[in-house]
Formats: C-alpha cells, sequence, structure tokens
C-alpha cells in the first residue's frame, strides 16, 4: 500500500522559514516524479513545485520562485519543500504526491497518490 506521509508545517510569522518533508512508502520512490501543491480556503488545489526522478529538475509556480525549493532524498525515500521569505498568502493546506510519467506535471490530476497534507499558516 502506497503512503505518502507529510510533517513540518505549523505556524510561522511573516518573513520565516519551514521546510516540508514527504515520506514515502510502498512504492519504489526513485521512478516517481515528486510534486507539492496547496490548497486555501476556499481555493482550488495549486501546484506549487515539482522535482524530476533523477533530481536533476525541478519547477516552480511563479509565485514561489526564488523562495521555495524542492529537493529529493531517494536513500530516504522523501521529498523536501524548503519554504523562505514565507507571507501571508502562502498560508494553505500543503500535500505531497506522486506521479508515474512526466506529463503535465503542473496539473494535479497528473499524480497517482497523494498525501494527507499538512497545515501551513503564515501570520502578518
Amino acid at each position: 500500500q502506497v503512503q505518502l506521509a507529510e510533517s513540518g508545517g505549523g505556524l510561522v510569522q511573516a518573513g520565516g522559514s519551514l521546510r516540508l518533508s514527504c515520506a514515502a512508502s510502498g512504492l519504489t520512490f526513485s521512478n516517481f516524479y515528486m510534486g507539492w501543491f496547496r490548497q486555501a480556503p476556499g481555493k482550488e488545489r495549486e501546484f506549487v513545485a515539482y522535482i524530476r526522478r533523477s533530481a536533476g529538475s525541478t519547477d516552480y509556480a511563479d509565485s514561489v520562485k526564488g523562495r521555495f525549493t524542492i529537493y529529493r532524498d531517494n536513500a530516504k525515500n522523501t521529498v523536501y519543500l524548503q519554504m523562505n521569505s514565507l507571507k501571508p498568502e502562502d498560508t494553505a493546506v500543503y500535500s505531497c504526491a506522486a506521479a508515474g510519467k512526466e506529463l503535465a506535471l503542473r496539473s494535479r490530476y497528473m499524480y497517482d497518490y497523494w498525501g494527507q497534507g499538512t497545515q501551513v499558516t503564515v501570520s502578518s
């Protein structure tokens, strides 16, 4: 059974940092493209970042580019999202996801497995 378990969320002041982790089990982690998405209250789930299997290539939403960094450790079956210079508009539930194919990885519909999510709240 595939499981993705996020951790690292919490409450932080604007300008602060958090690092989210997503530990995967039940799948061959190195074969999957990994993404982070977020959903704020009353809004649709939106793309944040993804990283390819080899960890050599990443992509970010414009709203987080230059502030967030996605990286992975295939030996630990874990993907991370380092979030710096956080803003109140970054407040959301952040979820990691795994995709088996390299197709439209900015789209949430292309992912096969999802975690439950972790809450990130940024106060002003």
